[in-house]
């Protein structure tokens, strides 16, 4: 049982160690639980995928798109009706597919303008050439529903058909509905799956019965925390969420959360050893560990404020939420699960209860003491070894790297994307997905004989003009987002723009994703070199040397590009993905180097604390021997959160989840445990350049104390 008064010697915990500090804590918490709870439910209302929301409001396509929304009937789904039999189209099909669009065209009454792919008689339906395919466009009003709600009515509108006619609803509209299908309560997925995985692995870490709850619930206090004060930052701030960067949102919480749970866990359990009173206990584990959290904490979340200079608004508003989420985990993991620890004692640990002793413990050499020892007699041989298995998995990065296209986006080809492929092989001419060009009224017939002359281009047709713009629709030949289509609207470009006073803009599907990916790629040519020098700058002032910090920023960029490396070969030899999504690399890096920097923090800022006392060989190795237990289980339980996406059907969160689990495992497994040490002992004392630290005469000696100024308070005396 606890003792409740301090002993002689253990004053210096002050009043954090009264008796009533955990139970105001605590009291505090149901506070903001009370108001932050309701206020999370209200984060779904607020997120979307949008073109407009999330492309910058400089983007040609974000123009055409906020135009397009703005005309009468222009915020219509366009769905795209293929039917199709491998015989040749009979009079009975014929007849369906007419019967079908009357009936669907009765219920969602079209636009009066001209469909696209009109024949000469006004038809609203189009037979192919080979006579083995047919085909009509809807547009329907969005005030029938979203997307996601309007496609399986209409896909079971037209189950009526001869056995034997196929048909694949597609189009903008259905490739958005089965996107949104995807979205669809992945939050919640996200969230139960998260605390099923951390669940399973807290009580594997801790081999207790009860003590792997009060991590959990202080995480997910955090997490409706962090929910709660996203949904303030959205409607106050404007910043766009969308169903990616909530899911996001929810394993980073828990993913840092539990790494600092077990951190704080493992300073807490050595000071129970040194002190009977557990809230002294706790004084002395939040001083040993705090500084090394906060400081973790501190790299995420500048790092993710580095997003904010991204153009891409998916990309940039990211960063806030994020960072809300990394703080809203560090008060929680720092207040609330410290003060319930404290409240239920040492009989949370049970059945291995740490047992208070004044009498000396004496060390015994664990897994990770002889792993340092083994470091210590061939530094050359451990600091090769892990580069060279580094360098073969970065050899992976010649692999397939190109960017992923949005019918390749799915793990198992929806309807949408299969009808692309068969309007491809019977209508070549509108296997693209369609552009969209606005112009002066005045400059329409001369922009559309540019357009139809413009190579790669299969058909223009001119649409309603409205007020002071008059619409064109442009259909590729090229299949939709490959090279060939992005180039080909490129050419369309180039040649309206240059029709003086015209003021002609190029948007669509294809246009939005061509701006996307070029917007990205700047914003990582920014954003990258950003995220390394704030990180750098970080590290400076937690270590206060420059040497060391240059030295661990290198181990987690090889890391990075190993664990990319690897991960493409994965992606593009095992599971056979056609591409990396464009926007993987920025948020891998992103991620691996702020969090995988976490595992350096952690083992750095006690190996000084450590050097302090024993020197820099002996301070490397018994920082790796303390750390090197808790520091691995933190890295499994964050692999294993990120490792969550991967049970996720769209391909880009599975490739997030895949590389930044694979990174941290390789980060927590190799580089910290090995390439680092191994590193610092090779370069000595000079790591900690220019503190005076790497000074000969600050280097302690059997039986002498190390400078005062230099000095760290210590956990254990």
């Amino acid at each position: 049982m606890a003792v409740d008064a301090a002993p002689s010697g253990q004053a210096p915990a002050g009043r954090l160690a009264g008796r009533w500090v955990p139970w105001l804590v605590i009291g505090l918490w149901l506070v903001l639980a009370a108001g932050m709870v309701p206020l999370s439910g209200k984060l779904s209302s607020v997120t979307t995928d949008s073109a407009v929301d999330t492309l910058p409001a400089s983007a040609e396509s974000t123009k055409v798109a906020a135009l397009d929304d703005s005309l009468p009937g222009g915020d219509d789904n366009t769905f795209v009706f293929v039917y199709h039999r491998a015989d040749g189209m009979t009079d009975a099909d014929r007849a369906t597919v007419e019967r079908h669009y009357n009936t669907l065209a009765k219920r969602y009454p079209p636009k009066e303008t001209a469909a696209a792919g009109e024949d000469d008689e006004g038809s609203p339906t189009r037979l192919s050439t080979d006579r083995k395919a047919m085909v009509f466009t809807l547009e329907v009003s969005t005030d029938y529903g979203p997307p996601e709600e309007i496609v399986g009515p209409l896909r079971d509108a037209a189950k009526d058909r001869p056995a034997g006619l196929e048909l694949d609803v597609t189009g903008p509209g259905a490739i958005d509905g089965d996107m949104d299908a995807v979205f669809d309560g992945i939050d919640e997925q996200v969230l139960i799956t998260t605390i099923v995985v951390v669940t399973l692995l807290l009580i594997l870490t801790y081999r207790s019965p009860v003590l792997w709850i009060i991590p959990l619930v202080a995480v997910g206090a955090a997490a409706l925390t962090s929910m709660g004060t996203v949904y303030l930052l959205v409607k106050g701030f404007g910043i766009v969420v969308n169903d990616q960067n909530s899911a996001l949102l929810t394993i980073l919480v828990f993913g840092v959360g539990t790494d600092y749970a077990l951190l704080l866990i493992a300073r807490y359990r050595e000071a129970l050893h040194h002190h009977e009173n557990v809230r002294v206990a706790m004084v002395h584990a939040l001083r040993g560990a705090a500084p090394a959290i906060v400081a973790s904490a501190a790299t995420v979340v500048a790092g993710l404020l580095c997003l904010l200079a991204a153009d891409l608004n998916s990309t940039s508003g990211l960063g806030p939420i994020g960072a809300a989420g990394i703080l809203c985990a560090l008060v929680a993991m720092l207040t609330l699960f410290p003060a319930v620890l404290v409240v239920l004692g040492r009989r949370i640990f049970w059945p291995a209860i740490p047992r208070f002793s004044t009498a000396a413990v004496e060390e015994k050499p664990g897994l990770w003491g002889r792993l340092g020892t083994a470091i210590s007699r061939r530094r050359w041989v451990a600091t090769l070894g892990s580069l060279g298995v580094l360098g073969v998995l970065a050899l992976g990065l010649a692999g397939n790297t190109n960017a992923l296209r949005e019918q390749d986006q799915f793990l198992s080809a929806p309807e949408s994307v299969t009808g692309f492929t068969v309007l491809g092989q019977h209508f070549p001419e509108l296997g693209g997905q369609p552009m969209t060009i606005f112009t002066r009224p005045a400059y329409q017939e001369r922009v559309l004989d540019i357009v139809k002359d413009t190579r790669g281009v299969a058909q223009a047709i001119p649409e309603q003009t409205s007020g002071d713009w008059a619409n064109i629709s442009v259909f590729p030949k090229a299949a939709p987002d490959t090279a060939a289509e992005y180039d080909t609207i490129k050419r369309v470009r180039t040649a309206v723009h240059a029709v003086s006073g015209a003021e002609a803009i190029v948007g669509g599907p294809s246009a939005e994703n061509l701006d996307t990916e070029v917007t990205t790629k700047r914003d990582e040519k920014l954003v990258i070199p950003l995220v390394l020098t704030v990180v750098l700058i970080v590290l400076g002032l937690l270590l206060r040397a420059i040497l060391a910090p240059l030295v661990l920023m290198a181990t987690v960029i090889v890391s990075f590009a190993a664990a990319f490396g690897g991960s493409v070969f994965v992606f593009d030899t095992i599971l056979g993905f056609k591409g990396i999504d464009y926007s993987v690399p920025l948020l891998a890096f992103l991620f691996l180097v702020a969090l995988g920097i976490d595992y350096n923090i952690f083992l750095t800022s006690r190996a000084r604390e450590e050097t302090v006392r024993l020197g820099t060989r002996e301070g490397m190795l018994k920082a790796l021997s303390a750390t090197g237990g808790v520091i691995t289980s933190a890295g499994l339980v964050l692999a294993a959160t990120f490792g969550v996406l991967v049970t996720l059907p769209l391909v880009m969160l599975v490739e997030v989840g895949f590389l930044v689990a694979f990174g941290v495992l390789l980060d927590a497994l190799l580089v910290r445990s090995v390439l680092v040490p191994a590193l610092t002992l090779l370069i000595g004392r000079r790591m900690w350049w220019p503190s005076r630290l790497s000074r000969p005469a600050a280097e302690p000696t059997d039986g002498q104390q190390p400078l005062a100024d230099d000095k760290e308070p210590a956990l254990q005396r």
